[in-house]
């Protein structure tokens, strides 16, 4: 389904006109805005003044920020060491946290402070937001003529460290350009933690060169529609997998952006993929026929926990995904695994007993005990931190200790409490309101998705993350995240007409304090920026509840 634009395209020049702090559209809303006097011309060469840093990381910022304008304007910026002469200034302040920066906008010099290469990255997003919109989505032109930028002060830093957006592939494939499309859109918005969901029982998504069967097998079946209801599987030969040199150029990507990847892969629960690829030593009833799954829902088909082979199947898969994903978590799933398959197999009845349990949940948490301390055995550069979602918590979880991470869906707020007094960190991720790929409104319109159009743009940007949470357990509240689970999603254009502007509104719960935030600015501030979007020809959905606010630049 090819979802169309629903907004006409704007053109925002310049403006001699004073702005008020109401009228410059910045998303997220930055914590103190102040607009002067006057406006920064642009001519047709600007000299800027780069602080140096280790590894010369801020000037690879710059030139990036560089490139782009000089693509979309043919505007030439050059180096100087002399400040005077300098019309861009990006100046170290070491008293600023790593995330923070000033931009401080005159008449003379656009002049910005940051303590680490993400401050000052995070600022020049915002300068890219007070430049016409044409230069955000790069659309080249040659008349800068009326060019300018608002005078403006602005101190910003985010409200929490993790602002996150999960995408599933493990249901619909996407490939390596959407998936840098997907991470230009978060950066837009300085979200920095991109949840990567590459297994599910419907396709495998990754290489993993010990075990080639996972993509050879794994990574395909014989519909691309998931069976539902009146919904049958179409017959057609679908998947598509992610190569290790893939994966090493999308991972290079991200890091440009300041965006972590957080590799997830299921297991033992929705891992009907890997059973079809390797049945002999992952299912729990090898001598039954296994394949990649069809339909939606949950499968009963997990893994055999209690085979040996299995444990050094998980072992394997996390040196690979090490290696891969340079950063600091691993998502290991831990929701909705059934028990079934293990309550009727005697190895994993006899595990059970072993371990001193009677609850089938805890052989889960067992499995997870030992990839924990395996994990653990590695050199200081390859330790991950473990991610899981908030059903671990079903199971005995003293024995895998409070150094972990919950994200919280179901029951978010009551889950998440339940994590943070048990001194885990947590992510708020509630299913209501925070799942994007729900209907985001009742008319016939929609794309084919789930839910009931509640989920709306309203009712994502009014979710309040620390509602209520005592203020001893909000150390452990480390942030906010979108999910979006493909079930009935198969092309990229209704993926992004769905994200967006619901990411927006996750990305401002996550960078912008409580107090700054307001429905009534986010209807009025986002309306250039979705414009700016389908330039660079992304669907994007414009509520009907959302007024057309053309903005002066």
């Amino acid at each position: 389904m090819k979802i169309k634009h629903f907004l006409p395209l704007l053109l925002l020049l310049g403006s001699n006109e004073m702005l008020t702090a109401q009228e410059i559209a910045l998303t997220p809303q930055p914590a103190h805005l102040t607009v002067k006097d006057g406006r920064f011309e642009f001519g047709n060469q600007l000299k800027a003044k780069v602080a140096p840093y280790q590894g010369d990381s801020i000037r690879m910022v710059f030139e990036s920020f560089k490139k782009e304008l000089q693509e979309a304007t043919g505007i030439k910026v050059s180096s100087t060491q002399k400040e005077a002469k300098a019309r861009i200034i990006l100046d170290l302040n070491p008293q600023l946290p790593a995330e923070a920066y000033k931009l401080n906008v005159s008449k003379e010099q656009v002049r910005i402070e940051a303590s680490r290469p993400a401050g000052f990255y995070y600022a020049l997003q915002t300068l890219k937001q007070l430049m016409p919109r044409n230069v955000m989505a790069g659309v080249a032109t040659s008349d800068h003529s009326q060019w300018s930028l608002p005078s403006v002060e602005i101190e910003d830093a985010p409200r929490f460290e993790w602002r996150g957006f999960m995408l599933d592939e493990g249901r619909h494939f996407f490939g390596k350009d959407e998936i840098k499309r997907v991470i230009d859109m978060m950066a837009i918005y300085k979200m920095n933690r991109f949840h990567w969901h590459l297994t599910e029982d419907q396709g495998w998504r990754i290489e993993i060169k010990k075990y080639p069967k996972l993509t050879e097998t794994g990574a395909w079946r014989n519909s691309k529609v998931l069976a539902y209801g009146d919904v049958k599987p179409d017959g057609e030969r679908y998947g598509g997998f992610y190569t290790q040199k893939d994966i090493k150029e999308i991972v290079a990507y991200a890091k440009k952006k300041f965006i972590e990847i957080i590799p997830e892969i299921d297991i033992p629960g929705h891992s009907q993929a890997a059973v079809a690829a390797y049945p002999e030593f992952l299912a729990c009833d090898p001598e039954n026929k296994h394949e990649v799954w069809l339909q939606q829902g949950i499968s009963t088909d997990v893994i055999n926990v209690a085979n040996p082979k299995a444990m050094q199947f998980a072992k394997e898969v996390i040196d690979e995904l090490t290696e891969l994903f340079p950063f600091n978590y691993i998502h290991l799933g831990g929701d909705e695994c059934p028990t079934n398959k293990w309550q009727k197999n005697d190895e994993c009845k006899k595990l059970l007993s072993e371990i001193g349990s009677s609850n089938f949940r805890d052989l889960q948490i067992y499995f997870y005990k030992q990839l924990k301390d395996y994990i653990a055995t590695k050199p200081a550069d390859q330790q991950r931190q473990l991610i899981f979602w908030n059903e671990v918590l079903h199971g005995n979880t003293s024995i895998l200790g409070n150094d972990i991470t919950i994200m919280a869906w179901i029951g978010a707020n009551a889950a998440a409490k339940q994590a943070a007094k048990q001194g885990m960190n947590t992510i708020l991720s509630p299913q209501i309101p925070y799942y994007i790929n729900r209907k985001q409104s009742k008319l016939p319109t929609e794309p084919m998705s789930q839910g009931h159009g509640t989920e709306t743009v309203e009712a994502v940007y009014n979710y309040q993350p620390l509602k209520d949470v005592d203020a001893a357990l909000q150390p452990y509240y480390k942030g906010v995240q979108a999910n979006f689970w493909t079930e009935w999603v198969t092309e990229p254009s209704v993926l992004e007409y769905l994200m967006l502007p619901r990411l927006a509104a996750v990305a401002e719960a996550g960078w912008t304090q409580m107090e700054h935030r307001d429905w009534e600015s986010f209807k009025k501030r986002i309306y250039p920026n979705l414009s700016e979007l389908m330039k660079r020809g992304v669907s994007v959905r414009v509520p009907f509840e959302i007024v057309r606010y053309p903005q002066k630049r």
